[in-house]
């Protein structure tokens, strides 16, 4: 063998052997695949009576009174779904986001760790001349690693 061959040889087989290091890696830290279909939209409970395991663990879940003052602030909790989602290194919430109707209201940003319950608390105020209406709607996002971007609401009236 020259030395030409032995050189392509060895540069194959280094490549090789980290391509096959990597993927048994990826294995190990990622073994559950994410399903790409929940990527390509925003995922909602679609019977919010009747929800399916997957919507139980990641629809967000917003707790906050029925009716507000203008002007005063009230608290808002959004948690992840109705049943504890994991927060681990494999599968884990990245984000919860909070809107009131289209503007952005907050957003906390969570870790890959098992210490958390993802749930977040803001406090809310709502200006009088936001809501001619009567009623604003609140509108909670989160984005699991595996499982895509969710989305709940909830309607709540506010008093001027």
């Amino acid at each position: 063998m020259n030395r030409r061959t032995f050189l392509k040889t060895a540069a194959l087989g280094a490549v090789a052997a980290g391509i096959t290091r990597e993927a048994i890696a990826a294995e190990k830290y990622f073994p559950v695949k994410a399903d790409q279909s929940l990527f390509a939209t925003i995922n909602r409970a679609k019977d919010p009576a009747k929800k399916s395991p997957l919507e139980q663990k990641h629809a967000p879940v917003i707790k906050a009174p029925h009716t507000v003052k203008a002007g005063e602030p009230f608290t808002v909790e959004v948690t992840v779904g109705e049943q504890i989602h994991p927060m681990g290194p494999t599968h884990w919430i990245e984000y919860i986001e909070l809107n009131v109707g289209n503007e952005p209201a907050g957003r906390v940003e969570l870790q890959p760790r098992g210490f958390l319950h993802p749930k977040v608390t803001f406090t809310v105020v709502v200006p009088k001349e936001a809501v001619p209406a009567g009623k604003i709607t609140l509108v909670a996002f989160q984005r699991c690693n595996l499982h895509g971007y969710w989305e709940g609401s909830l309607d709540v009236t506010v008093s001027g």
